[in-house]
């Protein structure tokens, strides 16, 4: 069979047995299938970067190949977890069960993080930055990627999370500009070098509550780690303690930028009001107009 006669026959298939999450919107049937060939054929790449690139003939072992990776799809397999590859803010990353994957929503958080540390290195030169719940260090790679005036210090509790951002630092030569350690949100930075000297924290903490983990697509719930997501019983517990400790270790003026879960926003703003630590609150929203993004300069 030749390749497109190949291609439509799987995608074909695929329509009426793929299932899709809502919150990776860059996944369609044709993304998938695209990644999966590329991967098959030796090119591994992410469903965003598909996209934008031909499929080359496939040999027969690879074929197989193929069909393998499809069944591992059909099978409720993330797709990133499969071709190893998962992009954020148009950088590829690598991907796998050690930590959470990086959804589109959190490139408001990115974007909005990147905005905020080139206006204060326009200021002040080189500025230093902690990514907190790095996760595979998406965040932090973003920022280091976009603003070559800034050092990055990436933590997560989770080990293997540490690693897996450790292993895309490398794999993007970002070893000078970031620096990762395992750690309790900020605790691994209790020392003079971070108290007072940092300029932005960023953050996308888990918010989802104990009893919503639960009852997750088992997509999600069976191949990404619950300490990822689970907020506690409200699903604020990690975000309170970081709006109490942060402003220990912002400089003057330096900012607090942070991810919070859909209806969470204005409580979490009044929150950050009550503490007295912040002078200006700014919100983001998503496409529904629902605040995503909540920034807090000290």
């Amino acid at each position: 069979m030749n390749k497109s006669k190949l291609y439509k026959s799987i995608s074909d298939d695929l329509n009426s047995k793929l299932h899709l999450l809502e919150d990776k919107p860059e996944e369609t049937v044709d993304t998938t299938l695209k990644a999966l060939w590329l991967t098959a054929a030796g090119l591994p790449v992410s469903a965003h970067r598909s996209k934008n690139l031909s499929i080359p003939d496939l040999s027969d072992k690879q074929v197989e190949t193929l069909y393998k990776l499809i069944n591992l799809r059909l099978n409720n397999t993330p797709l990133a977890h499969i071709t190893k590859r998962q992009n954020f803010m148009g950088i590829e990353l690598l991907s796998d069960k050690r930590a959470l994957i990086p959804r589109k929503e959190t490139e408001i958080l990115g974007k909005k993080a990147l905005e905020i540390s080139k206006k204060i290195s326009s200021e002040k030169g080189n500025i230093k930055v902690i990514d907190v719940c790095c996760g595979c260090g998406n965040l932090g790679v973003a920022i280091a990627t976009y603003n070559a005036d800034c050092t990055v210090y990436s933590t997560d509790l989770s080990h293997e999370a540490v690693e897996l951002t450790r292993d895309n630092i490398n794999f993007l030569n970002l070893n000078k500009r970031i620096h990762a350690k395992q750690g309790d949100l900020l605790s691994v930075f209790e020392t003079d070098e971070f108290y007072e000297k940092t300029d932005l924290i960023i953050c996308n903490p888990p918010y989802i509550t104990s009893s919503k983990v639960q009852k997750m697509d088992s997509e999600i719930a069976s191949n990404e780690p619950v300490l990822a997501f689970d907020g506690g019983m409200l699903g604020i517990k990690i975000i309170q303690k970081l709006v109490h400790e942060a402003p220990r270790f912002l400089k003057e003026n330096g900012w607090l930028v942070f991810e919070v879960g859909s209806g969470q926003g204005q409580f979490i703003v009044q929150l950050c009001e009550r503490s007295g630590a912040f002078s200006e609150i700014e919100t983001d929203p998503d496409d529904s107009g629902i605040i995503r993004v909540i920034s807090a300069r000290k």
